[in-house]
């Protein structure tokens, strides 16, 4: 669509004034839909920014969830590219690899304000290429009645994988739930869930170097606590990701579960509590950091402007109020975030996790290594093979992916 079509077909939307078509445009997409409660907050915020900046004008383009990012792509690699995109974190590799996204130039006082490990969702060879957008952590939700059932005395619930084990192997054999959900279907988050067993262990999937070590003795041990809790989960979990969990776990036909801060809304009336990721044997309480960001394209003719515009929309202060609007996980430590813990300490697990957190694995072909270990979970699972089969044949399919 051409700038000026594209123009008068969101300002209507939007509600620029007609004089603004002299201004500059920076076209933004963003995933979901305008009424989505963070954005309009957001529109404010730009509109903030196009206050101290006369010279331009914000135009969102809102496009579903499920073909947004696509569109952002597909524009760029055909060299027609918007100014900005929200885009999942994980494809940054292979954007900034395809010379079509900029890197951010950030002052060390605006590095400073982010948690390392929040960075390293965003961050490689040495630059920024996304601001931190949206942010999600994991915990371990389990149900109180069916633990009080199968015996168990764990009043804070399970903290250690041992802890885990037990609790499926007596919940599964002392009531009719399963004793644990484990998503394990051709999809992303089979491998995000065991990512968060991978982290509380210690382990993970390339190295600081650049180099893939998932043959490690860390990667084994999570791989074979997915053996050894085979026996307890729902039945036939290929079939199963993340989603069709949540309503196992309010029907009370699983015991525990992996998932984010949103399951606190889909549980139901059941007694459950919520813990950290428990800690595997070589390891301490981790999580799975997963980030969407917002990029800036390469050929817009307005990237200074954008790179701004981003900085500002992502600052502390205006994250924060996008963060609490949309019901995510804080990406920051502000006040804010200890008033959201201290209001509804349901959210600490949540938090206090963020610093021990690894990111998703980041590939030039993300969706080749995400089926490599998939297959790798999915084989362990079944019984396949053992888990040191399972790590050593992904390790060798995952250096062909990094060379």
């Amino acid at each position: 669509m051409k700038a000026k079509a594209l123009f008068l077909a969101t300002t209507a939307v939007l509600g620029f004034a007609s004089a603004a078509a002299a201004q500059t445009e920076i076209h933004l997409i963003n995933c979901g839909a305008a009424a989505d409660p963070q954005n309009p907050l957001q529109e404010e915020h730009a509109k903030a920014w196009e206050a101290e900046n006369p010279d331009y004008s914000v135009v969102f383009e809102y496009v579903p969830w499920g073909s947004c990012q696509e569109r952002a792509i597909t524009l760029a690699s055909a060299g027609d590219p918007v100014a900005a995109s929200y885009m999942g974190s994980r494809v940054l590799k292979q954007l900034a690899e395809s010379d079509l996204i900029i890197p951010f130039d950030l002052t060390e006082e605006e590095l400073g304000t982010y948690e390392d490990s929040v960075l390293s969702t965003v961050m490689f060879d040495g630059e920024v290429w996304g601001l931190p957008r949206a942010f999600s952590t994991k915990a371990l939700y389990w149900n109180k009645g069916l633990f009080e059932e199968a015996g168990l005395d764990m009043p804070d619930g399970p903290q250690t994988w041992e802890d885990v084990v037990t609790a499926a192997k007596a919940i599964t054999e002392n009531t009719d739930a399963a004793g644990i959900g484990l998503p394990a279907a051709d999809f992303d988050n089979t491998m995000h869930e065991w990512l968060n067993w991978l982290y509380s262990n210690g382990g993970e999937v390339i190295n600081a170097d650049g180099e893939i070590v998932f043959d490690s003795p860390e990667v084994v041990e999570a791989l074979q606590l997915y053996a050894d809790l085979a026996d307890y989960t729902e039945e036939g979990p290929l079939a199963y990701d993340r989603g069709k969990l949540e309503p196992l776990f309010a029907e009370e036909a699983i015991g525990m579960y992996t998932n984010g801060g949103w399951g606190r809304n889909t549980a139901g009336d059941i007694d459950y509590g919520i813990t950290l990721i428990p800690s595997g044997p070589s390891g301490d309480h981790g999580t799975l950091l997963i980030t969407d960001s917002l990029v800036v394209f390469k050929g817009s003719g307005v990237e200074e402007a954008t790179l701004d515009l981003i900085t500002y929309m992502t600052a502390p202060e205006q994250q924060s109020a996008f963060d609490i609007a949309g019901g995510w996980t804080p990406i920051r430590q502000t006040m804010d975030t200890e008033n959201l813990v201290a209001e509804d300490p349901s959210w600490e697990p949540f938090v206090v996790s963020v610093p021990t957190g690894g990111p998703e694995p980041l590939l030039y072909d993300y969706v080749a290594m995400q089926d490599v270990i998939n297959e790798a979970i999915q084989s362990v699972l079944t019984g396949e093979v053992s888990a040191e089969e399972a790590a050593a044949e992904a390790q060798s399919e995952l250096e062909d992916l990094n060379e």
